[in-house]
């Protein structure tokens, strides 16, 4: 029985793995956006006021907006701003999520970048690939 149960949690643990490894390593590459449609040269970052995983990034997008001057990065706050809820959620419908997944993220046509530590390994990648196109 000790057996059993010593393979169920060893199972557990090795799909627990592959399915981070996934998430992890299915992501587009940081070099080339991979978005299509009419928002794909539009960055739309979307914060919360008061939130501190926002807020360790925020020096991190002010970098960016003066490093990329060029393209267009709308900086949305929607805790508090309805419109800006608005926004998030029609922007993400059209990245094809039901449901905008909370703050911080970024949303480059169907790509969707989120966290703290998603958006600095990312999002300039996909800046240099907008500016490029300009």
């Amino acid at each position: 029985m000790d057996r059993v149960i010593k393979f169920v949690i060893a199972l557990f643990v090795v799909i627990a793995a592959a399915s981070v490894a996934y998430l992890v390593f299915s992501a587009p590459p940081a070099t080339a956006a991979t978005s299509s449609g009419a928002n794909d040269s539009i960055v739309y970052y979307f914060y919360g006021q008061g939130c501190p995983h926002c807020a360790a990034i925020e020096p991190f997008m002010e970098n960016m907006t003066k490093k990329y001057p060029d393209v267009d990065i709308r900086m949305l706050e929607v805790w508090y701003n309805q419109t800006n809820q608005q926004i998030d959620a029609e922007v993400n419908a059209e990245a094809g999520i039901s449901t905008p997944p909370g703050v911080p993220e970024i949303v480059i046509g169907k790509t969707v970048l989120i966290g703290q530590q998603d958006i600095p390994d990312k999002l300039e990648g996909y800046l240099q690939a907008i500016e490029k196109k300009k």
